[in-house]
């Protein structure tokens, strides 16, 4: 046991002889004379001590040595974080610039893409079927994997139940519903559009008197595809049609400004439109393709999972200042820097038809991949 407690004290000692050595030539010229002396005396003590081969002489030199050198260079606090600091700066440079002039991520808020991509969507269910393996924070183990959550939204007061629009929510993808002045968020799909009065799927309606705790909604809620945007393809190529395009609202009237929109780019520059359900015409033929754009036309499915395409229908007549194609004669012509976009929902898109083209300078990139949910059926590229 003697041999092997030696051979660990002379590899300490060896350690922090080396640890002494660097401290001389990163800070040597920092120390005062008095402290320069005093390191170096131990320092040759230590080196001494290894020569004799004495156990105790050892561990003494190296105790002295190590209380020197903190003493001059005392341990700072998160001294790990100051030491990686130029690495985490470096890491997190390369993942901005990764993120500006590469692949950027970015989530499908609404369903104005749908069947191509999802944005929130939910199903309503019994608030019974909510059990403690939906509760928090179990449930977001299973989140993490399929991107759903099971939900119930109660009143958090009493009162009269009131929908707003969703347009106007500051959740993108949710509508509020009011009790008293209080807003509960339900996802956009779960409100029934097709009844009078309007009322939630399996839930309250628009009017009703609840008391505090009284259910609003429930069911589970599926969070929207999240995708990667092709940030540097469109500064080598010029954008093709039937792109998923990814562009900015700035300076676009009828847009909240400083976020970004997702849509099909139906038109191209010096292009004139024209939409005779469930046909969409560009400088008067017919578009059949490429890809979804033909898929669109015919309303067919991409899959078992999805309803049909609806075609491409004119936007219903409202009163905006840039309401485009609001009828089968309405056509549009594109300037040598504009765009046209349109969601693949065209029913339910707020899109082109109703704020106009998009500018050249606003494009972003095509949406190239959905990387989450894992368990999304358009994980993958995106066509």
């Amino acid at each position: 046991m003697k041999i092997f407690e030696k051979r660990r004290v002379r590899k300490d000692l060896k350690h922090t002889v080396h640890s002494g050595m660097v401290l001389l030539a990163s800070r040597g010229d920092l120390l005062s004379e008095d402290d320069l002396a005093l390191l170096n005396e131990n320092i040759g003590k230590a080196k001494e001590a290894l020569k004799s081969g004495c156990a105790d002489y050892m561990e003494s030199s190296g105790d002295n040595l190590e209380k020197v050198i903190n003493q001059l260079n005392p341990q700072r606090p998160m001294e790990w974080l100051h030491e990686n600091f130029d690495v985490l700066v470096v890491a997190i440079s390369v993942a901005m610039a990764f993120r500006a002039y590469f692949y950027q991520p970015f989530k499908i808020p609404t369903g104005s893409m749908q069947p191509t991509l999802y944005g929130i969507h939910s199903i309503a269910c019994d608030p019974a079927e909510v059990g403690f393996l939906d509760k928090k924070p179990i449930c977001f183990a299973k989140w993490i994997f399929t991107g759903s959550i099971k939900k119930v939204i109660r009143a958090k007061v009493s009162g009269t139940v009131n929908f707003m629009s969703g347009s106007g929510s500051k959740k993108p993808g949710y509508t509020p519903v009011v009790v008293a002045g209080y807003p509960h968020y339900v996802p956009n799909d779960s409100l029934e559009r097709n009844t009078l009065p309007l009322r939630l799927k399996g839930g309250v309606a628009n009017g009703a008197s609840v008391h505090k705790g009284a259910v609003l909604w429930s069911g589970t809620v599926t969070t929207g595809d999240f995708v990667f945007v092709n940030r540097w393809k469109w500064n080598f190529m010029h954008p093709q049609r039937g792109e998923v395009m990814v562009f900015s609202t700035k300076g676009i009237v009828d847009l909240q400004q400083g976020t970004h929109y997702i849509k099909r780019m139906t038109g191209l520059p010096n292009e004139t439109l024209q939409i005779k359900a469930p046909n969409l015409f560009v400088d008067g033929e017919m578009v059949t393709g490429p890809g979804r754009l033909g898929l669109i036309a015919k309303m067919e499915k991409i899959g078992d999972w999805a309803p049909p395409y609806a075609g491409f229908n004119p936007g219903t007549p409202q009163k905006r200042r840039h309401q485009q194609l609001n009828s089968e004669e309405a056509t549009v012509t594109l300037t040598d820097s504009q765009y046209y976009a349109m969601g693949d929902n065209s029913k339910n898109s707020f899109d082109s038809r109703y704020w106009g083209s998009v500018p050249e300078k606003n494009l972003l990139g095509p949406a190239t991949l959905v990387y989450w949910p894992f368990t999304s059926h358009r994980l993958g590229w995106i066509k």
